[in-house]
């Protein structure tokens, strides 16, 4: 992918989330999520702590080490709301900084490239959507221009992901499954 789509599909990817964060009530923080032992505040904490990692690894070109556990626990604080949208805001800018998605990062598993870092934080905040969605009771309809880049994202390594246990194993779509019901099927959800 081009690099202004890839991030405008981040953009979009972070606005969906976004969206559905704005729309958790009071009651609806502690709900349980499709993401074993996660509440709505556990799923939205780890979307915002990953938004808040990209401005020291794009940004900064800080290492996993010396960002070390900045992160870690609740970084939501009193406001969940207000903290997504700083964190999102934050992230997007370093992304879209000129020459951002040309950098090398370092991440968890390596060095790797701005751009695919990127690519990868959109497939998980599409996927989180869908996961927050359903959580809270929202539109569980996702945009197909996102979806599908999100399963183009994930395929090639989604049998490692399963196995790392950051997701549910795989489970079989039915015949015909549209790319929605493939990419959660894949990320062992079950729409």
């Amino acid at each position: 992918m081009e690099s202004n789509d890839i991030l405008r599909r981040h953009g979009e990817a972070i606005d969906l989330f976004g969206d559905r964060v704005h729309t958790v009530r009071d009651d609806q923080w502690d709900a349980p999520t499709p993401c074993a032992d996660w509440t709505v505040r556990d799923l939205v904490n780890h979307l915002t702590a990953e938004q808040l990692w990209v401005p020291r690894l794009v940004r900064d070109g800080a290492t996993m080490e010396e960002v070390g556990d900045e992160f870690d626990g609740d970084v939501l604080g009193d406001d969940p709301v207000a903290t997504w949208d700083r964190a999102a805001v934050a992230a997007v800018a370093a992304f879209t900084e000129p020459g951002a998605l040309d950098r090398e990062v370092h991440l968890s598993y390596g060095t790797s490239g701005a751009a695919p870092y990127c690519s990868q934080m959109t497939m998980d905040a599409v996927v989180h959507a869908w996961d927050l969605s359903r959580a809270i009771g929202a539109s569980e309809e996702l945009p197909g221009e996102l979806v599908g880049q999100a399963l183009r994202e994930v395929e090639p390594y989604a049998k490692e992901l399963s196995s790392s246990g950051l997701f549910a194993p795989a489970i079989e779509p039915p015949p015909g499954a549209d790319d929605l019901t493939r990419l959660l099927c894949l990320l062992g959800r079950r729409p």
